[in-house]
């Protein structure tokens, strides 16, 4: 299969492989224990699309501490009591050749007191227009200190475990993204102002997490390129330059969340996302897209436009042998309404299928 280009070999710096350029996205689920302890829902969700021929399997946004924990049944890593349990994971994940990364997270402003116990924190104080919206408190300098160290921290935990390597959430509007943002981050000290100061924070989570784990660790880093959604005052071209520095830091790829990844920019309709961030990126830096991607030919072609990575969310979900799948000729994927019952079929578990019932179509009534 090596003649179709999404079944060659991804090399990251380092030397960690997978042994093709689909990866499973990182996808909220709440199939975890109360206390963030990894269940046996989560390990089956993720090994059936290890097995599905997946040549990444990345976590779901994992959080690095409680104060950052923004949902119920949310995955925990901020703990050295949950190293055995995700040890099982990776183990598991690697047992179908597979290479294993964990996505974490701090809520930031989105971490709500109901869930973590504890008044959000962010760059600044801010309001929002979000339901049930509370307004954080501006971080100080401890809590900055702290998160850095809670991320290095639980970089080391996942290595500790076996994992490959971690995925950095920079995006969609979460505490690194609300330092970024010009809209939430206000401060006037080094930790905002210019786009170097609204860099810092996550700069130094990375130099932090590349400092905590051995040489061969993956640290890669999710980016919004631009506003959608929660990630507001995003700016294609300090993205851009962002995505170069956090190279310089060590990042081991970075990850383009798209959401319609056949897009083109919204700042400059006649370029791609991929066309921005590949000129600025060093070769040897994987880039992974994702983004509302179905279809083998529709992968094909981000791969044409210069991602080394395909990640693949909803269609992952729906068809946990995608891979393989994709492999036969003319295979179309199945496609949302499904029931409750196919996606138990799927290693979908009833926990999941509650959370999948938000997404407009997707679980069949």
């Amino acid at each position: 299969m090596l003649d179709d280009v999404l079944f060659q070999p991804v090399r990251f710096p380092g030397g960690a492989v997978s042994k093709n350029r689909l990866a499973l996205a990182p996808l909220t689920n709440g199939q975890s224990h109360p206390d963030g302890r990894l269940a046996d829902a989560e390990l089956t969700w993720l090994e059936r699309r290890a097995a599905g021929g997946f040549g990444i399997i990345t976590t779901c946004a994992a959080y690095v501490g409680r104060d950052g924990k923004a949902w119920h049944g949310q995955l925990g890593v901020d703990d050295d009591a949950e190293v055995p349990r995700l040890a099982e994971l990776a183990r598991a994940i690697g047992g179908h050749g597979a290479i294993g990364f964990v996505q974490l997270f701090h809520g930031g402003m989105r971490a709500t007191r109901a869930v973590s116990g504890e008044q959000p924190w962010s760059a600044s104080a801010c309001v929002d227009d979000a339901p049930g919206f509370e307004p954080p408190r501006p971080a100080t300098e401890a809590d900055l200190a702290r998160v850095i160290e809670q991320f290095a921290a639980a970089a080391r935990r996942c290595a500790a475990a076996g994992f490959d390597g971690v995925e950095i959430h920079g995006a969609h509007g979460y505490l690194p993204s609300q330092f970024l943002s010009t809209v939430y981050n206000r401060r006037e000290d080094g930790w905002g102002g210019s786009l170097p100061g609204r860099a810092r924070l996550l700069r130094e989570i990375v130099r932090a997490v590349k400092a905590a784990v051995p040489a061969r660790f993956v640290v890669g880093v999710r980016l919004s390129p631009e506003d959608f959604g929660q990630a507001r005052g995003m700016d294609l071209d300090e993205n851009v330059e962002v995505a170069r520095w956090l190279c310089e830091d060590g990042a081991g790829f970075i990850h383009l969340s798209l959401w319609k990844a056949d897009r083109m920019t919204t700042k400059r309709p006649d370029v791609h996302a991929l066309d921005a961030f590949r000129a600025a990126v060093p070769a040897e830096v994987p880039l992974f897209a994702a983004g509302a991607v179905w279809t083998p030919a529709e992968a094909r072609a981000l791969v044409a436009r210069g991602a080394a990575v395909v990640a693949l969310g909803r269609a992952g979900i729906v068809n946990p042998d995608w891979p393989r799948e994709a492999a036969q000729p003319g295979w179309e994927p199945r496609r949302p309404p499904v029931t409750a019952a196919e996606l138990a079929e799927r290693a979908v578990s009833p926990a999941f299928v509650a959370y999948l019932r938000g997404w407009k179509n997707f679980v069949a009534d």
